[in-house]
């Protein structure tokens, strides 16, 4: 069992290792690269996930229920927590709702549960962008951020990918090979941008950092496992659920937090301070994840 996490583990932090030791020896401005993933590489990988690979066996509503669920959920438990500490809600609740199902969840779907798993791996990845452009937004700003929403072209490359699955469209066999190449892009430029961002946390935070780092998969986890166990669903999707209910709090958190000048440094912190914990919570979870 140590063997296998070990196989499942070491690959996927592995390219975040190697981001951050590129960004201390050489800083990097990953902006652009950020861009082009967001933009071009995730949505090809969507596009090609579930117009190629979503099979009729696959239990997709099952997979963006449960995520759905986690997340939704484990937002009245953070808020709880926050304010019985003191902290500001509108900081430390979205890193605790959304999590890092696109840099962590997708690697580590395919390492630990193979090729089969990544299209139910890319539905909770979905669900959580498409929750956090709205819900998200309206936990910072108090508005529906249906512009926002609209405008990610992560939205029309998962319509356009669940029409041609239920239609049984395929994309001319001329075209298919580039798409794949540009979502197989994504993957390891999600985990190498995660490293160079590692190092830029702000020790000055050291404190709000580790506690709202550890409530992502505290209250992911409060979550996703009574659900596993209520509902019983089958493997992979179990092991994908509890896996996705420890995930570690989304770069993404950080972004909209700069953006809208939500406490950025002390959300960076979170955000770095829970995927370095996540290299001891995500070994665990997986032992009974798989």
């Amino acid at each position: 069992m140590i063997l296998r996490i070990l196989e499942i583990i070491v690959p996927v932090f592995g390219l975040v290792l190697v981001g951050f030791v590129y960004g201390r020896i050489r800083p990097a401005d990953m902006s652009t690269a950020n861009r082009l993933n967001v933009n071009l590489f995730v949505p090809a990988l969507i596009f090609f996930v579930l117009s190629e690979r979503m099979g009729a066996d696959l239990t997709l509503g099952g997979a963006a229920l449960g995520a759905a669920a986690i997340i939704l959920g484990s937002g009245p438990l953070a808020w709880l927590i926050a304010r019985r500490v003191g902290w500001d809600s509108r900081t430390v609740v979205p890193p605790a709702m959304f999590n890092n199902a696109g840099n962590f969840g997708l690697p580590l779907a395919v390492f630990g549960f193979g090729e089969h798993a990544l299209p139910i791996a890319v539905v909770m990845f979905v669900v959580e962008n498409t929750l956090h452009f709205t819900v998200g937004l309206w936990l910072l700003t108090r508005k529906v951020g249906l512009t926002q929403l609209l405008g990610n072209p992560m939205v029309p490359a998962t319509a356009a990918g669940l029409l041609c699955m239920a239609m049984d469209w395929h994309a001319p066999a001329m075209i298919l090979p580039g798409i794949e190449m540009l979502g197989n892009v994504a993957i390891p430029l999600m985990l190498v941008a995660l490293g160079i961002r590692l190092t830029e946390i702000d020790l000055s935070y050291w404190r709000i950092g580790l506690g709202g780092g550890l409530l992502a998969p505290l209250t992911g986890l409060a979550i996703a496992v009574p659900w596993v166990v209520i509902f019983q669903p089958p493997q992979p999707l179990a092991g994908l659920l509890l896996l996705f209910g420890a995930l570690p709090p989304a770069v993404l958190n950080y972004m909209l937090s700069e953006h809208y000048d939500q406490e950025p440094q002390a959300v960076a912190s979170i955000v770095a301070m829970g995927n370095l914990l996540s290299l001891a919570v995500i070994p665990l979870v997986l032992v009974f994840a798989l």
